[in-house]
């Protein structure tokens, strides 16, 4: 039932505009603390309390301890912001233990492999909505043929790049999850087919972060799996993959050409088209940012308090409302100032030394390349993010602790032969007592 409760919240989130009215995120908290309590009663019933670690959860406690007490000690200027801000957290955490615990754990293989079915699944479902009401013309700036928006939505996200950010972690696991399963030809066909159709929705959309991104994925997996050359991995594959990139290039193409589609998703390559804002105006945001880092060096303005006070550090003349930097990094530092920034660096480096380690082994099995997009997914949100403010979107905040725990949780496989290894030998001193009559 917890497992139940938490793919099912993470999967609704999106769908609800991204989870970004207060309905959503709180739905979201409730669903994800029933859960945590699910999974409790579970434990207490089955009278066994099996945890697996993460090196995340330090720097992730770590920072929830801040926010509290930037709360609780008067460090913030915006206390109702900074509330808000560590109930995203709690809800955040919650998701990253629980996936951690229900999906990854060794008892739960499949889980694990049954994710990357979920995601696929839900990354088509998305990408179909999303080009439907592209398609829709004169309903264009409508999100669900009925929701207006200001600005340009794309799917059910208020945002184009908001959307990209989720396709971003949802694309490399739907990857991995097809070149993992061994299927009939006329099944996997299909199944790329689907992927091909997600990265069209992509570059249709218009995000210049999203592409990039995607773009840092590709070369990270193929490097990935061409340079160590994991067992089970083909050239084929591969080469199936390029084609499958070059067959969506295509698509796109023929889709903005022939007026199909809107003609702004070729605003990805041309830079000389501002969106929202331009790259001039998100630069100057960014050193607008580090002035506030230098006013606030210590304990930063606090947690979700950049909203409020950047009016009074704009040094640009704009017509626009900047609820958010534009980089997640440069924003989280000017909120909860050196504290936060060391907890960033020690959370990359943590990450990238448990994601990343023992693929060979790991990839031996199902489970080990969802892992694997898990983490490239991690990584290629967080390179959109140094761009783009997507972790503070909850729906894509919750789906990037989803591939932090899948990626980060271990499960070696040395443990596993060695709880082998210990009942093959414990079964054959067995057999061998019965063997042998007695003296």
């Amino acid at each position: 039932m917890a497992r139940v409760i938490l793919i099912a919240a993470v999967c609704a989130g999106p769908w609800a505009f991204g989870a970004v009215q207060p309905w959503a995120w709180g739905g979201l908290l409730v669903l994800s603390l029933l859960a945590l309590v699910l999974w409790a009663v579970g434990c207490a019933q089955r009278g066994v309390l099996n945890l697996t670690w993460s090196p995340l959860y330090l720097p992730f406690l770590a920072f929830l301890i801040l926010s509290l007490v930037q709360l609780f000690s008067g460090m913030t200027t915006d206390h109702r912001a900074t509330r808000e801000a560590v109930l995203k957290i709690i809800t955040d955490l919650a998701i990253f233990f629980l996936a951690g615990q229900l999906v990854t754990q060794r008892g739960n293989g499949r889980a694990l492999e049954g994710l990357g079915l979920v995601v696929t699944l839900l990354a088509f479902a998305l990408c179909i909505l999303a080009i439907a009401q592209n398609l829709s013309g004169p309903t264009l700036r409508m999100i669900y043929w009925k929701y207006a928006s200001p600005v340009r939505p794309f799917g059910p996200y208020v945002n184009h790049d908001d959307y990209a950010g989720l396709m971003e972690m949802l694309l490399p696991i739907s990857v991995v999850y097809i070149l993992s399963r061994s299927v009939n030809v006329a099944l996997q066909i299909l199944l790329w087919c689907g992927v091909g159709l997600v990265i069209s929705s992509v570059w249709i959309c218009g995000s210049r972060g999203g592409t990039v991104a995607i773009g840092i994925e590709g070369l990270l997996l193929a490097f990935l799996l061409i340079w160590p050359r994991p067992r089970g991995v083909s050239m084929s594959s591969l080469v199936l993959l390029l084609a499958v990139i070059v067959i969506s290039a295509a698509t796109f193409y023929w889709l903005s050409n022939t007026g199909r589609v809107n003609q702004g998703g070729w605003s990805v390559f041309d830079t000389s088209k501002p969106l929202e804002a331009t790259f001039g105006d998100r630069y100057q945001m960014g050193i607008d940012t580090l002035h506030i880092i230098r006013a606030h060096p210590w304990w930063g303005i606090g947690l979700g308090c950049f909203e409020g006070i950047i009016p009074g550090y704009l040094t640009f003349p704009t017509d626009l409302h900047w609820t958010h930097a534009h980089d997640d990094v440069l924003e989280s530092i000017a909120e909860t100032g050196v504290p936060g920034a060391l907890l960033i660096l020690a959370s990359l480096l943590l990450f990238f030394r448990s994601a990343f380690g023992k693929l060979d082994e790991r990839l031996r099995h199902g489970w080990g390349w969802i892992q694997l997009g898990g983490a490239v997914g991690a990584v290629g949100l967080f390179a959109h993010s140094l761009v783009d403010f997507n972790l503070r979107i909850p729906a894509n905040a919750a789906w990037f602790v989803v591939c932090l725990a899948v990626a980060t949780h271990p499960r070696q496989v040395w443990e596993i032969r060695q709880k082998v290894s210990r009942e093959l030998t414990a079964d054959g001193d067995r057999q061998l007592l019965q063997a042998e009559p007695p003296a």
